[in-house]
């Protein structure tokens, strides 16, 4: 599939209609997944073939994705029931396969599934201090291939010393540097949209 028709894909996407302040939920645009997960197959073979999955899943851009680009399994994470409520009716108008799981991502515990991929779009940490760290932390103990994860390009040091020095990567590395196209969503936004750099990294977890 090319990049142009997986973007177009997901245009067409519902997202949320009521965000959640708390959970710090702001849609992946058509853009940033599309290229996200596109890279990943394309520079890296990680999803093609491929268990993946989808940490703070949302509305199910990334899973819709990767399930697009013929993943072998996509298992979408989250913990809030509305949000997998939207995403349940993507996957249907999509008419892929994409398993849906509530969950509290810090919680996840999984015993005996094997997951070679996790692709997300945490919270910054804005809301609630560390949530990014959080969910790189538990990603890295459920992935057997690699992690692609969205993150503030102003933490950059930050990350990579915590990937390698206390979440057992092997490598870090930004792939490449996006800008988040940040709507007005919640109240407090003072701007009708906000641009925000942020990094797409890979992390490559050490094999145990």
């Amino acid at each position: 599939m090319k990049l142009k028709q997986l973007e177009g894909l997901l245009g067409d996407l519902q997202q949320f209609s009521n965000p959640k302040v708390e959970l710090e939920q702001y849609p992946t645009g058509p853009h940033i997944a599309s290229r996200m997960l596109f890279t990943a197959e394309n520079s890296y073979g990680d999803i093609t073939g491929k268990v993946v999955a989808d940490f703070g899943c949302g509305c199910g851009t990334l899973s819709a994705a990767a399930s697009l680009l013929d993943a072998a399994c996509v298992i979408g994470f989250d913990i809030d029931p509305q949000s997998l409520e939207t995403a349940s009716l993507n996957a249907d108008e999509l008419e892929v396969e994409i398993d849906f799981v509530q969950c509290d991502i810090t919680k996840l515990e999984l015993k005996g599934q094997i997951v070679d991929t996790v692709v997300m779009n945490p919270p910054f940490g804005t809301r609630k201090k560390g949530a990014d760290m959080e969910f790189l932390s538990a990603a890295m103990k459920v992935a057997s291939q690699a992690v692609y994860s969205l993150h503030k390009t102003s933490t950059r040091e930050h990350i990579k010393r915590a990937a390698l020095r206390d979440f057992n990567a092997k490598s870090a590395e930004v792939i490449c540097e996006l800008r988040y196209d940040l709507p007005k969503l919640y109240k407090f936004h003072k701007r009708k949209e906000v641009d925000i750099a942020v990094d797409l990294w890979r992390f490559e977890p050490r094999q145990n």
